[in-house]
Order: C-alpha cells, then sequence, then structure tokens
C-alpha cells in the first residue's frame, strides 16, 4: 500500500474544512473526517443521537465503503428498510424503497459538493433523491474529497463526463451510450440513468442535513 504524502492529505483537510463552513452557513450539519472508517463511526453516533424509529439508505458506493450499513441492519433498536436487499424480486425492492420514502433517517452518498456549500445529484429512477430533499427527519451524507468542485458548473460537468458514465458502466446489465464510450451522449435509452437532476442550497430545517466530508477518495 503507497503511503500518501502528508501534504496532499493536510492540502485536502483545509479545503474540506472551508467546504464545512460553507455547508454550515448554508445550514447543513458538515464534519470533517479523516477516512472512510471514522465516516462510519461518526454517522453511527448521529444515528443513535437521532434515536429514529426506522432507517434506510440510498444505494452509495461511499456508505458501502464504511461498512455501517450491516451494523445499522443488525441493531434491533429501529427498523431497517433494505430496498437492495438482493434476495428481493425487482417489484420488491421498489415497494422497499417506497417506504424509504418515510423513514425516519435517510443515508445515502452525493454526486458533488461545491466550494460555496451546495450539494449536487443526478438519478435514474429519484428513490435516492427524494428522501434527501422531502420526508426523513433527518438525512446523513458520505462525501468523499473527489467529489468537491469549484462552482455549480463544475459540479454538472463533473457528473455528465465522470460520475454518470461511471456509474452506468458499474451497472453490466444495462444499454446505454456511454457505456461503450465513457462520454455522455444526452442518450434516448431506456436505461439511461441521468433522469432527475436535485441541486440543494440550503438545509430546511437547519441541520436536518448531516454531511461527512471524508479525507479520501471514494465513490465514483
Amino acid at each position: 500500500m503507497i503511503m500518501e504524502a502528508p501534504f496532499i492529505t493536510d492540502y485536502w483537510e483545509k479545503r474540506l474544512d472551508r467546504c464545512r463552513k460553507a455547508l454550515e452557513k448554508n445550514g447543513f450539519e458538515a464534519y470533517v473526517v479523516p477516512d472512510v472508517r471514522s465516516a462510519g463511526e461518526t454517522a453511527w453516533e448521529l444515528i443513535r443521537a437521532a434515536a429514529p424509529a426506522s432507517v434506510a439508505y440510498g444505494d452509495s458506493m461511499t456508505l458501502r465503503a464504511t461498512g455501517l450499513l450491516p451494523r445499522v441492519a443488525a441493531c434491533s433498536d429501529w427498523t431497517f428498510i433494505d430496498g437492495f436487499d438482493p434476495a428481493l424480486s425487482r417489484p420488491e425492492k421498489m415497494a422497499r424503497r417506497r417506504q424509504a420514502l418515510g423513514a425516519d433517517l435517510f443515508m445515502t452518498g452525493c454526486n458533488a459538493v461545491t466550494d460555496t456549500g451546495r450539494l449536487f445529484w443526478l438519478d435514474m429512477i429519484g428513490n435516492r433523491i427524494a428522501p434527501v430533499c422531502f420526508g426523513p427527519l433527518d438525512v446523513v451524507l458520505f462525501v468523499g474529497r473527489n467529489k468537491l468542485v469549484a462552482d455549480d458548473e463544475e459540479a454538472r460537468r463533473r457528473i455528465r463526463e465522470t460520475a454518470a458514465p461511471m456509474n452506468a458502466i458499474r451497472h453490466t446489465g444495462m444499454k446505454t451510450p456511454c457505456m461503450t464510450t465513457a462520454r455522455c451522449h444526452d442518450c434516448a435509452s431506456d436505461d439511461r440513468i441521468c433522469n432527475a437532476w436535485l441541486v440543494l442550497e440550503k438545509s430546511f430545517p437547519k441541520r436536518r442535513i448531516k454531511v461527512l466530508l471524508i479525507n479520501e477518495d471514494l465513490g465514483l
């Protein structure tokens, strides 16, 4: 394993902290954590403090990397709503994802965060972004440092040119042009994953949305 140079870690820590301050100015509750393990521990404490009756999540590689999901699923203090259980049929998964809209606490990732504290997503069916916008009393987001961008234009470009094609390629059963060319064609495919944008400028109510900024490159 190649160790990262200390000055690189320090650079990102400073930039993440600047982003944290911008997020807090916009009403979000934000934390900077050094690694994915720490993100899982911090999130666990946030969940315990919220004392939810039910917990759900939207698919996120960064969230999965924390190792938090099995721990949350095993806890009997709340009902865990798993809309991605591989043992379920497609209709059963969709029913669970609709249930997730009413969970007390929802967890997922984010496609891009600007230096000014704005959050960006691009989703296929909206099950990941709808609960972030409205429904659950608390939302916890997991964001690797590679998701940080300067402004709105860079956020949209990053999602279109990097995150979306990579995500399409990750889902091997789909058929979209970007899976072949690794670039966006603004396609009309039935499997198109770029259908619904969400941009959050503020958290309402304040501190409803908690953002964990992680000093590692994670997710897409």
